[in-house]
């Protein structure tokens, strides 16, 4: 199936012909990799988890001395004219918010607003096939910032497909932490899930998961050591446009049967009532 293609996208608040939305080459965010972004998922014409994703990126703004010129409805506002122009009820829109016009390539200065969005066959909920993952010790700066700094896991790919996995898995002294675009969960053998609780960016999907009341298992924020994760169940990962993905596979070693566990199955069913 063809998607639709974008029509409009917002470079600070003039919309534009996606086509011509462009920056100046001065912007920090060429520069030196300085900004910020967060991404929306649209499902059926409804932003999901809008007041989760906007408090994540006020939030990380702020850590990088990003000042927002919008109000949080100024900007709503702007995204619901944008959905309109586009149509596109199947999509995601993503804001970055770069370093600005530096005058010395290296100074913050006014930032810039770019909001783009983009036709996309997203997952609505149902478990899919699993993935492969390999490890690899890295800790990212700045983990709690939902930053552009993607410089390790676009490095990492070559070897990523010389092992024939999808993506990879960052631990650090011992402790597993994320993947590059989704936060990690466990199942462990007496059935508790639980999710790395430092030096992470908390996912809106990691945290719709945890809120779940009725989950019939106990989840749990806690560090995974990499002896928790030799002896683990089930595995999966979450993100706005996975939802939950099995994890079937690290470092070539299969984790539990290779296919989607029961305790994975019944979460994403859970998840996907949110949805």
């Amino acid at each position: 199936m063809q998607l639709q293609p974008t029509k409009y996208s917002i470079v600070n608040e003039d919309f534009l012909p996606a086509t011509e939305a462009s920056v100046k080459i001065t912007d920090l965010a060429l520069q030196r990799g300085y900004g910020i972004f967060d991404f929306f998922k649209i499902l059926n014409g409804e932003i999901k988890f809008l007041e989760d994703h906007l408090d994540r990126f006020y939030n990380s703004a702020e850590q990088m001395h990003l000042p927002v010129d919008q109000t949080r409805d100024e900007l709503k506002a702007m995204l619901f004219e944008l959905m309109k122009k586009n149509d596109l009820p199947e999509s995601g829109i993503k804001i970055t918010l770069t370093g600005g016009y530096t005058p010395d390539g290296y100074s913050i200065a006014k930032p810039n607003m770019i909001i783009t969005q983009q036709a996309l066959t997203l997952n609505k909920g149902d478990i899919a096939p699993g993935i492969k993952l390999i490890t690899h010790s890295h800790q990212r700066q700045l983990a709690h910032v939902k930053t552009l700094d993607y410089l390790m896991a676009i490095w990492l790919q070559p070897l990523i497909k010389e092992k024939g996995a999808d993506d990879v898995l960052y631990f650090s002294h011992g402790i597993i932490r994320e993947c590059p675009r989704a936060n990690f969960f466990i199942v462990t053998q007496n059935n508790e899930v639980i999710t790395t609780a430092t030096n992470i960016l908390k996912g809106v999907v990691r945290k719709q998961l945890l809120a779940i009341k009725d989950s019939g298992f106990n989840l749990t924020e806690r560090d995974i050591t990499l002896e928790d994760l030799r002896l683990c169940k089930e595995a999966f990962i979450t993100s706005s446009t996975k939802n939950i993905l099995p994890v079937i596979a690290i470092d070539g070693k299969a984790i539990g049967n290779a296919v989607a566990g029961d305790v994975s199955t019944q979460l994403a069913a859970k998840l996907k009532e949110l949805l």
